[in-house]
């Protein structure tokens, strides 16, 4: 069996050599020369320039938390653990450093690809550019599980594989934390002043090569869309994983102690079996990421189609593909079917939540948002703020749902195996969603360096898509962020064996106060990186209109703007302002438990309920922040289409608000929540043997 595991990291070395190979044919292609290239060039720089300095920055954490968890884990796999927590972040660091420079490099490739070779070339080039980054995280996802879980199954850490494997999950986090809610702060910070000061105060076009802030605001597009959602879909991935294997861990340390029907009765296999269920998660993404590649040759071959339909069918195609994997793959490993349903809820439950945030971000909701400009910017917020509240219902429904069926077949195991079912194709999601910055930075390119508007319109057309496709890409991050701290939350209250007897008054107590002070987090959250956006956003739009006052001829098209200062305040930014959120995040579980176990011993019970409330509270701010944001973003595209007045008209100035409060909302605030969950609950999970 033991030959078995390693298939798992081989698998993840053949995605990335794949990678590899797509990445070589997109720089094979023409980058262009002259202007374009001197654009291109100068967001490539500037995304290379933020990248270094998070890199530098979350190296000093990860040495300072490395050492803590060297030092004061008292268990015997602590140094294990430490340098597993090292690998994470070195593994999610490469992926992001991957996508990001794939996408500064397909960017300009794309927009040539519109001008010299029509739509289906360019769509080619922009999807393969996002490819690159979901193969990246799922394949370095696997290499780093895969090898661990083979590295310690078989020796004397046998009993601790699952606590070694959680500080991998914890330095994924980490980088998640600093790419996610730094390149959200940074990637809005640059959109916020070029929009307020170009468009709305000089009157000049979205991505006009006189305003200075253009150029950080296209690398802002990659450092948030590609680094930072692509590091949260990593450790929501990872997260998924461990929390299942944890799962099945305790239910095999506690099966003489259990009544009833144990966890291998519901699979139908031994117990001696027990590690063929640790390694079934594995196995599972190992086939997801075969699938993937599958759905991105599908997308290729129907490239020549409308560029929206291609997409669908490659993520649809793809996920029906695992769906009967899932199910082969669990007889093959001797399961029954009651696994693979656990995986098949997952999955349907992550299209469901993906076709819901389409609606709400891109259908008939946003037509009537935009309709409600002609009455002025309060109806506009308003109806905008109600939209994003009235999204939370059905994906909430659907979670729900998920739970309750995985629940039902596989018990807390197969709440871990439907995040997994969620996240087992995160190769195409992911290629999908980072597809969108890159075509967003194609048309941006194409404006800047006048290329005509017949390229314009093509690469408009591909932007659309992305813009739809990012935002089902949050949604589904979202749904698989919650799942999978569902997941972890489980396993820490196996491993801390609490007994959550809610009839014990003392209990009951302390479940409550934990729950309600998890329920601050996700608003302290979201005031502090609102906070941020808001200051620097400030810093930005003097910058821009000094450089508009000061530079001759600037205006009129005869002098350069000097873009390096934008973008150099839009990183001083995001590496400062994200600090208190990654202490918040950090924070409050030791905070938490430690507290309470000084004061009543029940450290392991309020933590319990913090993450509850956590849980709940960020899920529901994520989903109501990133739809709210995404149909005010695509009202005001849907007037600039010509509608409803169209540019320049009062309904137009009325979206350009609401979409200029909506951008903090969908970039920043909104998906900080997924991570900040993410990191509570591995932080819990990791201390929980102190508690």
């Amino acid at each position: 069996m033991t030959q078995t595991y390693i298939l798992t990291p081989i698998a993840g070395v053949v995605g990335l050599a794949i990678a590899g190979a797509i990445l070589a044919s997109i720089t094979k292609k023409s980058g262009g020369e002259g202007k374009v290239a001197e654009i291109a060039e100068k967001i490539h720089k500037g995304a290379m320039v933020f990248m270094k300095r998070e890199f530098v920055l979350i190296s000093l954490f990860a040495v300072v938390i490395a050492a803590l968890i060297f030092f004061f884990q008292k268990q015997e796999y602590a140094a294990y653990q430490a340098y597993a927590f090292l690998f994470g972040c070195l593994a999610s660091s490469f992926s992001g450093f991957v996508g990001m420079f794939t996408a500064t490099k397909a960017n300009v490739r794309t927009t040539i690809a519109a001008k010299e070779e029509g739509p289906a070339s360019a769509l080619g080039v922009a999807f393969f550019g996002g490819s690159v980054m979901g193969l990246t995280v799922a394949s370095m996802g696997l290499v780093g599980l895969g090898t661990l879980f083979y590295i310690f199954i078989s020796g004397e850490s046998k009993p601790h594989v699952a606590e070694i494997m959680e500080g991998f999950a914890m330095g994924a986090s980490l980088v998640a934390l600093f790419y996610r809610v730094g390149g959200g702060i940074f990637t809005k910070a640059a959109d916020v002043g070029a929009d307020l000061v170009g468009k709305v105060e000089a009157g000049i076009p979205e991505d006009d090569p006189r305003n200075p802030g253009v150029i950080a605001d296209n690398v802002g597009d990659n450092v948030g869309d590609v680094a930072g959602m692509g590091s949260d879909i990593f450790e929501s991935y990872c997260g998924a994983q461990i929390a299942t294997i944890a799962i099945a861990g305790a239910a095999g340390a506690r099966l003489a102690e259990t009544q009833g029907p144990t966890l291998f009765d519901k699979v139908g296999i031994a117990a001696e079996k027990a590690e063929s269920l640790m390694f079934l998660p594995l196995a599972l993404t190992s086939v997801g990421l075969v699938c993937s590649i599958l759905g991105i040759l599908l997308v290729k071959m129907m490239a020549s189609k409308e560029p929206a339909s291609a997409l669908r069918i490659g993520t649809i195609g793809a996920a029906a593909l695992y769906i009967l994997a899932a199910f082969i793959t669990c007889a093959q490993f001797g399961f029954n079917s009651n696994p693979a349903i656990a995986v098949l809820a997952g999955a349907v439950g992550g299209i469901i939540i993906g076709l819901v945030t389409e609606h709400y971000t891109g259908g008939k909701p946003v037509r009537d948002l935009a309709e409600q400009g002609e009455t002025g910017v309060a109806t506009v917020m308003i109806s905008g703020l109600a939209l994003g509240m009235q999204s939370v219902a059905i994906p909430l429904l659907t979670l729900a749902a998920t739970i309750s069926v995985s629940f039902h077949f596989v018990g807390l195991y197969g709440v871990g195996l439907a995040a997994v079912g969620m996240l087992g194709t995160v190769g195409i999601t992911m290629a999908i969603d980072a597809y969108g910055p890159v075509a967003d930075n194609a048309g941006g390119i194409a404006e800047m360096a006048a290329m005509g508007p017949e390229t314009r319109k093509i690469t408009d057309g591909l932007d659309a898509v992305g813009n739809t496709t990012a935002a089902i890409g949050k949604g589904f991050a979202i749904g698989a962020a919650g799942l999978s701290a569902l997941a972890l939350i489980t396993a820490f209250i196996q491993k801390t064996n609490i007994d959550l007897n809610l009839a014990d008054n003392s209990v009951l107590a302390t479940f409550f106060v934990g729950l309600f002070i998890g329920g601050i987090v996700p608003f302290l959250n979201g005031a502090i990186t609102m906070t941020a956006v808001g200051s620097a956003a400030f810093e930005m739009i003097n910058e821009i209109r000094r450089q508009f006052r000061e530079i001759p001829g600037l205006l009129d098209g005869k002098a350069e703007p000097e873009t390096d200062k934008c973008v150099d305040i839009a990183t001083r930014a995001a590496t400062k302002k994200m600090v208190l959120p990654a202490l918040l995040a950090v924070g409050t579980p030791i905070v938490v438990g430690f507290g309470f176990n000084a004061v009543n011993g029940m450290g392991a019970v309020a933590l319990t309920g913090t993450l509850v409330g956590a849980l709940l509270g960020c899920i529901l701010m994520a989903l109501m922040m990133s739809n709210a944001g995404g149909a005010w973003d695509n009202a005001k595209k849907h007037v600039e289409d010509g509608n409803c007045g169209g540019k320049g008209s009062e309904v137009h100035a009325a979206c350009v608000v609401g979409d200029t409060v909506g951008d903090p909302f969908k970039d920043t605030s909104g998906p900080s929540m997924n991570i900040i969950i993410n990191v509570m609950a591995i932080v819990s999970l990791v201390i929980a043997g102190l508690l």
